[in-house]
This record gives structure tokens, C-alpha cells and sequence, in this order.
């Protein structure tokens, strides 16, 4: 997909978006991602030779290699939502084989699931794409639901079916996040220990972020301090919602905040809302992919291509796009995979 095509998935946002410059964070202010982001960046922390290795190995894979960019497919969605609710429309996907065939044949970096899903092929496919396991998980089989993400296995157990990485979420501003912030903190220092990559769905959840009909659980200045704690307890990889909106702080009165967020570091400019969630990621030092989003049918295409471009003339390092991809048929699937690196391959797109 070239430049031209990019336009015209982007329609009328084209020139919003494509033309907009940065006037908040500028650009030299960030830690932006590149062929040299190893040597630049990661060098310098307390990451060991092993992590380097395996962050390296997700960085040199698929069709974004050696471009310092990640294209992500994540399917844990059956333990998330349901197997039902997530797989029914392709049932195909059931069988854990096909997920990881659709991240190898979509150009993926990497493919990030479950214990069981991994584990039921890794001797097949650990060497031929980089496994990131979700470690904890929030089921929704309990009735009536809750809302807490609780651990499903070790990190041993992922690093001994071949994983380079572990993921875990965090809903921050839960009444169970002090005890996930722990659990979670535990397990990276291990991860790291072991040499392995550290990803953190750095989430919010609380009924309370919402205020007067408007959903704060996206805002952009709670969402980077959310973003600000994830890298603090060492994640190397930030995953985050795409912000739709600012302003959290300051609706639900709590917290701590600053004027100067909104007048000076932020606008209502998708970019430079998705900007201040890199800045939360010490500007940029840990890498900022956003998530896809559901699937809306005929447009997951463009909107792929609408947060591709977003996330990369913020600053962010990436997308992680689950559901767009695999609730559909496989080459479909792939389509939209490729839209999605085929933005971050596009020199024309640059960051604002």
C-alpha cells in the first residue's frame, strides 16, 4: 500500500492528520524509534544483554524488521471477552494453530496470547515468531462478572515454552490495583532476570472515570499517567488505548494535575493527545503501541490506517490490532495487518 492509498483510507481526515505539526511536546524532545533505538536508548538502562537479545529478536521480525516499529497481533480475547463472543465469527480461530498463522503470514513482530494458546504449539512455531504470553487475565465466566485481572500462570512457565516476552495488565484505578501493581512488578523482575521482554496493558477501570455521560477511561492525561506508572514498575513496551478524549483529572475532581497539561502540553488534535501519552512513557523511552480497537465490519480498514497514522506521527513505537484482524477470513485478516505496517514503512508519513 503506498502513500496515496493512505490518503484516500484516511478521506477527509487526510490533511488533519498527514499536515498536522506538533506545537506541544515538540519532537526533539522524544525518544523516537529507529533502526538505532537498541544502541540509543536501551543500551543505556539497567536491561541486560539476554533482555536486549529478545527485544531485539521482536525488533528484527516480520515486515516492520529493523525499522524500530511493531506491528503486534494479540489474541487473548478468548479468556477477555469469551472464546464465543471473539471466535464464533471465524471459528477457525479456535484452534490455536490458525492465530499463530495468521500473525506469521500477516508480517507480525510478534504474537502475543495466552499459556494454553502458545503452549499447545510452541515446539512447532517458538522459533519461527517471537511469543509474547499474557500472564493474567480477567475471565468473565465468574457470575455476576468482576473486574480483576489475576494471574494464570508463572513466568518460568512462559519462558520455558519459548517466550521472549510476557505481557500483563494493570487496571489502574481499580480497587485491586494496588495488589496487581505488586503482582506485576514481581513478575517483570523476574521476566527480566530470565532475559525476557516486559509489555503492560496499562488500562484504567473504574465506574468513576466516567462523568456525566462522557467515558474518561480514554483521556489522555489519564491514560499517560497510567502510562507513567507502567514504565516506573519497568515495563519496556507501553500497550494503550487509543486517547479520545482530555480532561480526567479535572471532571472527576481527584488527583493531581497541572493547567499547563492542558494549555500548553496537550490539544484536542488526536495526535498531540496520543503525544502526551509517549511523554508518560518517559517521553518515548519505553515504546507506546496503541491497540486497534473492536471490530466495526467494512471500516476496520481505515480505521487501522486512521490510529497507524496517529500513533506514528506522535512518537509511538506501534500498534497492537487484535480483533480487526482475526474476526474475519484469514486473507482479510492479513489485508489489514499489512495496512497497518505499511503505514510505518511510508517515510512520507513522518512524525509531526
Amino acid at each position: 500500500m503506498n502513500y496515496d492509498k493512505i490518503v484516500e483510507l484516511l478521506g477527509d481526515n487526510a490533511n488533519y492528520l498527514l499536515e498536522h505539526k506538533c506545537n506541544t511536546v515538540p519532537k526533539e524532545m522524544l525518544h523516537l524509534p529507529g533502526p538505532d533505538f537498541m544502541e540509543r536508548v536501551v543500551y543505556h538502562s539497567n536491561r541486560s544483554p539476554q533482555v536486549m537479545r529478545s527485544l531485539q529478536a521482536m525488533f528484527y521480525h516480520g515486515r516492520l524488521a529493523g525499522t524500530g516499529y511493531l506491528s503486534i497481533l494479540p489474541v487473548d480475547q478468548g479468556i477477555e471477552h469469551s472464546a464465543g463472543a471473539s471466535f464464533a465469527p471465524n471459528p477457525i480461530y479456535f484452534d490455536p494453530e490458525n492465530i499463530v498463522k495468521l500473525a506469521i503470514e500477516g508480517g507480525a513482530n510478534a504474537v502475543a496470547s495466552t499459556f494454553g494458546v502458545l503452549a499447545s504449539v510452541a515446539r512447532k512455531y517458538a522459533h519461527r515468531i517471537p511469543f509474547i504470553v499474557k500472564i493474567n487475565h480477567n475471565e468473565l465466566l465468574t457470575y455476576p462478572n468482576k473486574y480483576d485481572q489475576i494471574m494464570f500462570g508463572s513466568v518460568d512457565e512462559a519462558w520455558n515454552l519459548g517466550a521472549v516476552a510476557v505481557g500483563a495488565t494493570i487496571y489502574f484505578g481499580s480497587e485491586e490495583s494496588n495488589r496487581q501493581i505488586i503482582e506485576v512488578a514481581q513478575a517483570f523482575e523476574r521476566a527480566h532476570e530470565l532475559g525476557m521482554v516486559t509489555v503492560l496493558w496499562c488500562y484504567l477501570r473504574n465506574n468513576g472515570f466516567k462523568k456525566d455521560g462522557v467515558d474518561y477511561h480514554v483521556a489522555a492525561d489519564l491514560t499517560s499517567q497510567a502510562n507513567h506508572l507502567g514504565v516506573t514498575i519497568q515495563a519496556d513496551i507501553i500497550k494503550q488505548k487509543a486517547p479520545e478524549n482530555n480532561g480526567g483529572f479535572k471532571a472527576i475532581n481527584f488527583g493531581k494535575t497541572h493547567d499547563k497539561v492542558y494549555s500548553q502540553l496537550t490539544t484536542d488534535h488526536p495526535i498531540d493527545l496520543t503525544r502526551y501519552q509517549v511523554v508518560g512513557c518517559y517521553n518515548g523511552r519505553a515504546g507506546l503501541i496503541n491497540s486497534g480497537g473492536a471490530s466495526s465490519g467494512a471500516s476496520d480498514l481505515a480505521e487501522a490506517v486512521y490510529t497507524a497514522v496517529v500513533n506514528k506521527r506522535a512518537g509511538g513505537m506501534g500498534l497492537i490490532s487484535g480483533r480487526k484482524a482475526f474476526q474475519r477470513p484469514m486473507d482479510e485478516g492479513i489485508k489489514i495487518l499489512n495496512a497497518i505496517q505499511d503505514v510505518y514503512l511510508e517515510s512520507k508519513v513522518d512524525i509531526a
